[in-house]
C-alpha cells in the first residue's frame, strides 16, 4: 500500500481526485481546513502556510483511527498538494498570493526535506494569461501547450507561474519528481447537467478556451503522475481530449480567434488546451467525456 498525502482533498476537485486514489489503493490522509466526508480518509486539520504545521503533517501517522494498534507514522510515497485559494475575487490579491504561494513552497520543502520523492502541485490553465486577464486579450497561438510563454497579469496565475519555478528549483536541488498539472475547467458529475446552457451560449467559454476536466479523470491523471517516476520536475496540461462545445473546434476557432495562429492540425472537436503531453509521458487515458452524460 502506498502512503499518499493529499492536501485540499475537501475542495471541489480534490473529493474526487481523493477517492480515486483510495481506488487504486492508496492509504490517503487529507490536509485541509475543513473535513473531509470521507469514512476512508481521515482529514488532519493543517494551515499549510504554517511551515510547522507543515512539517508536523508529513510526518504525521496516516491511518483511519486514533484507536489503531500502531499509531507510528510509516514513509509518505508521494504529496498531491491542491490546497490553495481556487480563483481571484474571494480573498483580497495580496492574501491570495501570500496563501498560494507560501503553502506551495512549504509543502514543496517539507517534503523533500523529508526525503519524499513523488510531488505533485496543481497549477492552473490560466498560467496562459487569458482567463483571468484585467482587459480582454488573445493567446499567442492554438493549441496551448507546456512550452508556451506563460506571462499572466492576475495574482491566481502568477501565484501559479511561481508555484511552478519554486518546484522546479526543489528539484533541481534534489532527485525528487516534482509535476505540476496546469488544470483546466473541473467538472463534478453533477455539473454535466450546465452543458445544455453553455451549448446555447458558445462565446462564455471563450476565455478558458472551452477546456474541462472530469474531476475523477483529474484523479486518474494524479494516479498516473504518482505511478511514473524518474521525470524530474515536469509542466503537464490537465484537460480533456475534447472540448465543451458542442460546436466543431474549427467553428470555435473561425468565430472566436479568427485571428490567433493554430500551430497543429486539430481534430474535429479536439481540445485547444493540448493534453498531448500527458497521454504521451504519463499514459493518460481519458475516461470521461461530456457526450456520454449529455444528451444530444
Amino acid at each position: 500500500m502506498k502512503r499518499v498525502v493529499f492536501t485540499g482533498g475537501s475542495g471541489k476537485a480534490g473529493k474526487h481526485a481523493l477517492q480515486v486514489l483510495l481506488d487504486h489503493g492508496y492509504q490517503v490522509l487529507n490536509l485541509d481546513t475543513k473535513p473531509l466526508d470521507n469514512p476512508k480518509a481521515r482529514t488532519l486539520i493543517t494551515d499549510i502556510t504554517d511551515s510547522g504545521q507543515v512539517f508536523n503533517a508529513l510526518t504525521h501517522y496516516t491511518g483511519l483511527h486514533e484507536f489503531d494498534p500502531d499509531l507510528r507514522p510509516q514513509p509518505i510515497d508521494a504529496v498531491v498538494h491542491f490546497a490553495a485559494i481556487p480563483r481571484i475575487m474571494i480573498t483580497p490579491d495580496n492574501e491570495l498570493y501570500r496563501i498560494n504561494v507560501m503553502g506551495t513552497y512549504n509543502i514543496i520543502e517539507a517534503a523533500v526535506k523529508l526525503g519524499i520523492k513523488k510531488i505533485i502541485v496543481a497549477s492552473s490553465e490560466t498560467t496562459y494569461g487569458v482567463v483571468f486577464a484585467e482587459t480582454p486579450r488573445e493567446p499567442d497561438y492554438f493549441p496551448l501547450d507546456e512550452e508556451y510563454d506563460v506571462n499572466p497579469m492576475d495574482s491566481y496565475a502568477l501565484s501559479k507561474v511561481i508555484n511552478e519555478q519554486t518546484a522546479r528549483a526543489f528539484a533541481q536541488r534534489t532527485n525528487a519528481d516534482i509535476y505540476a498539472l496546469r488544470i483546466g475547467n473541473v467538472i463534478e458529475p453533477h455539473e454535466y447537467a450546465l452543458f445544455p446552457k453553455w451549448f446555447k451560449d458558445p462565446g462564455f467559454r471563450k476565455k478558458i478556451a472551452w477546456s474541462y476536466i472530469d474531476a475523477r479523470d483529474l484523479g486518474e491523471l494524479c494516479h498516473r503522475c504518482i505511478e511514473t517516476n524518474g521525470l524530474g520536475f515536469q509542466v503537464f496540461n490537465a484537460a480533456s481530449g475534447d472540448t465543451s462545445s458542442d460546436l466543431p473546434t474549427a467553428e470555435l476557432l473561425k468565430r472566436f480567434y479568427p485571428k490567433v495562429p493554430v500551430k497543429a492540425k486539430l481534430g474535429e472537436f479536439e481540445t485547444l488546451l493540448s493534453n498531448r503531453k500527458a497521454r504521451d509521458k504519463l499514459g493518460f487515458e481519458q475516461k470521461h467525456f461530456w457526450r456520454n452524460y449529455v444528451k444530444a
